[in-house]
């Protein structure tokens, strides 16, 4: 190959590192954001468990006041049993009493219950708030590992990307958009050597997606140092060095 398609796949070799340490880099910082979302997560189920307990507490609040007034309801009915003139008002006033007396019977067995889920509720949040000062604090380690990574990921980007510079300086300006453009389709990968058969009758194909082709094109590579494009996914075709 000449020097275009060499300075091609010299090209294609410092892409492909400059884009794994950038993947490094976002990696790193993604890590960040997941502990963060995390945090978050833990959060809102603290502030929903909250704001489930107060309705529960509204509810708890108003069977008591239902309770107080009841019990009032039977110190007034015990006394009319009292002052009854006749059976059938002292008969009368027993069932209500009696029916009164039921009543706060359920409404006490709804208090315990309420009181139970409140209790289990209170607790639940005190979990969720100790794994939310856990989180918090593998949030800020994270941070730290991550600020310190970022800063040897970004020299390594900045070194690679003089690298490329540096290889990119000798190929012609259009080449170099054919290359640019390639590469932003194939994450990077604008450059496939042609694979080889080991059976001669058999046809040469594309290493990047290896489609067929032609011994036309191969023969072309091996004559003359212009960029031949595969002609099913348009990544721009080089010898293996051993064709070279």
């Amino acid at each position: 190959m000449g020097p275009v398609l060499n300075g091609l796949s010299k090209l294609q070799s410092v892409e492909n590192r400059l884009r794994a340490a950038k993947a490094k880099l976002t990696r790193c910082r993604r890590n960040v954001v997941i502990q963060e979302n995390q945090v978050r997560s833990l959060q809102n189920a603290l502030a929903a468990k909250k704001e489930e307990i107060q309705l529960t507490q509204v509810q708890y609040d108003r069977l008591e006041l239902e309770l107080r007034s009841r019990d009032e309801d039977i110190a007034r009915l015990r006394a009319a049993l009292n002052t009854a003139k006749t059976n059938k008002e002292y008969a009368a006033v027993l069932t209500q009493l009696n029916t009164t007396k039921a009543d706060n019977s359920k409404n006490e067995s709804q208090i315990l219950d309420l009181l139970k889920d409140i209790e289990a509720d209170q607790a639940e949040c005190k979990e969720i708030q100790k794994q939310i000062e856990e989180q918090k604090q593998l949030l800020e380690k994270t941070r730290g590992e991550s600020t310190l990574l970022a800063g040897k990921y970004e020299a390594e980007i900045q070194h690679i990307q003089q690298e490329w510079n540096a290889a990119a300086k000798d190929i012609p300006a259009e080449h170099l958009e054919i290359f640019r453009r390639v590469a932003e389709t194939y994450d990077g990968q604008a450059v496939a050597e042609i694979v080889t058969p080991d059976d001669k009758k058999k046809a040469h194909s594309c290493g990047g997606c290896f489609m067929m082709i032609t011994f036309e094109s191969v023969n072309l590579l091996m004559s003359r140092d212009e960029i031949i494009r595969c002609p099913n996914c348009t990544r721009i075709l080089v010898l293996a060095d051993s064709q070279g």
